[in-house]
């Protein structure tokens, strides 16, 4: 079932009300202009159906705090489940530290594979290249909402040609104590419609919130993973589709909460209407 929330207001601090935040309604899709049905199946691509049947993690990796702890070499890592595993990712665009992989810092990063079950182990390493290669790993952490579960993998050695073992690779389990379990977070498509007036695209970080009925609502996500998406996407006349992970809020959408959070050049957004629809596990 498809949940439509009309907005056509703007979501600018010079314009309108000046809010860059709005509450949003469901109405009955009779009010929403007919075309919308047919945006939304010429948006349904590969990718977006790929992605609507991968799991995301969160994958969170800290650095020792010793000397010569950080590494400049270019970082691996392989997750394996009770299905299958991911293959070797490289983890390469930290969320959080422009210099990945320095002496006590934490780095946050995301990975997407099709479902491989139950997590079980991983397999972390580096390439050995650069400068300063050599790394003290002190422990991976990995978010796996749509399963609930959130796993630490502690290790606490070096991956360094020259220290401890000599091994620039490891496998590494989960502490069952540190394992953090929760309710699984269900796949939502969510499409956006930008309106077709003067200046309504926004280079803003947008995000939104969905409320279900008993006060269930999800927490504030963000639409785009980088910059790089919010200057791609919520153009002027275009439809933007996400495939989101979120708590679950029932069958009911009883209100959506969408906004962004300013700044930059292009920030003040014409906002035409909202689509979402709860997607069941397999996808559909």
């Amino acid at each position: 079932f498809r949940y439509y929330f009309p907005c056509q207001r703007w979501l600018a601090v010079e314009e309108d009300d000046g809010q860059i935040v709005r509450e949003l309604v469901p109405v009955d899709e009779a009010f929403v202009k007919k075309d919308s049905e047919n945006d939304g199946q010429s948006l349904a691509t590969l990718g977006l159906e790929q992605k609507a049947k991968s799991t995301t993690y969160t994958v969170k990796v800290k650095t020792g705090d010793k000397k010569n702890a950080g590494t400049d070499a270019n970082v691996f890592i392989t997750l394996y489940g009770s299905k299958d595993d991911t293959g070797i990712v490289s983890l390469k665009a930290s969320k959080i530290n422009k210099n990945k992989f320095e002496r006590g810092k934490v780095d946050e990063f995301t990975v997407e594979s099709v479902d491989i079950g139950d997590l079980k182990k991983i397999k972390i390493g580096h390439d050995n290249k650069g400068n300063s290669n050599g790394w003290f790993l002190e422990w991976v952490e990995i978010d796996a909402p749509s399963l609930g579960q959130c796993l630490k993998f502690p290790c606490g050695r070096w991956l360094d040609k020259s220290e401890d073992d000599g091994a620039i690779e490891r496998i590494i389990f989960p502490a069952e104590l540190q394992t953090t379990e929760y309710i699984p977070f269900v796949p939502y498509e969510i499409t956006v419609y930008t309106s077709d007036i003067f200046g309504a695209g926004t280079d803003a970080d947008v995000f939104i919130v969905l409320y279900g009925s008993d006060g269930i609502c999800t927490q504030q996500k963000s639409l785009c993973l980088n910059k790089r998406e919010q200057r791609m996407y919520f153009e002027r006349n275009s439809v933007n589709q996400f495939i989101v992970e979120l708590e679950d809020v029932g069958d009911i959408i009883e209100k959506i909460r969408i906004g962004h959070k300013g700044g930059g050049l292009n920030s003040g957004w014409h906002l035409d209407r909202v689509a979402i629809r709860r997607l069941l596990p397999n996808g559909k």
